[in-house]
C-alpha cells in the first residue's frame, strides 16, 4: 500500500514536471506560428489594376484569362481606373466578383 502511494505521487511529481517544462515550449512555437503568420499577412502586396500584367491579374478570385484581358484592353482603351470600384465597368466583372476582390486591389 505504501508503495502504491508513492508510485502515485512520484508518478504525479514526473507529470507535473513534464508540463511545466514541455508547456512553455509549446508556448513559444504557437508564439513563432502568430509571427510568421503576421509576416506573411503582412508581406501580401496589393495588386494595382492600373499596372498588373494578365499573370498577376489572373491570381484575382473570379479572374482568368479572358477576364484579366478585358481588364487590361479596358484600362488601355479608356484609361487608368481612378478608383478600384471602377473594376466593375469591364464587362464580365460585376459587384461578387469586385466584393471578392476589394481587399487585395489598388490603383
Amino acid at each position: 500500500m505504501f508503495n502504491k502511494r508513492i508510485f502515485a505521487i512520484s508518478l504525479t511529481i514526473a507529470a507535473l514536471f513534464a508540463f511545466l517544462t514541455i508547456n512553455p515550449a509549446i508556448a513559444e512555437v504557437k508564439q513563432a506560428g502568430t509571427t510568421q503568420s503576421n509576416e506573411t499577412v503582412a508581406s501580401i502586396q496589393k495588386i494595382n489594376i492600373n499596372t498588373a500584367d494578365a499573370k498577376a491579374l489572373t491570381t484575382l478570385k473570379g479572374i482568368g484569362k479572358d477576364r484579366a484581358a478585358k481588364i487590361i484592353e479596358y484600362r488601355e482603351k479608356h484609361g487608368p481606373f481612378e478608383k478600384i470600384e471602377d473594376i466593375m465597368k469591364v464587362k464580365g466583372i460585376g459587384k461578387k466578383i469586385f466584393e471578392q476582390n476589394k481587399n487585395a486591389l489598388s490603383v
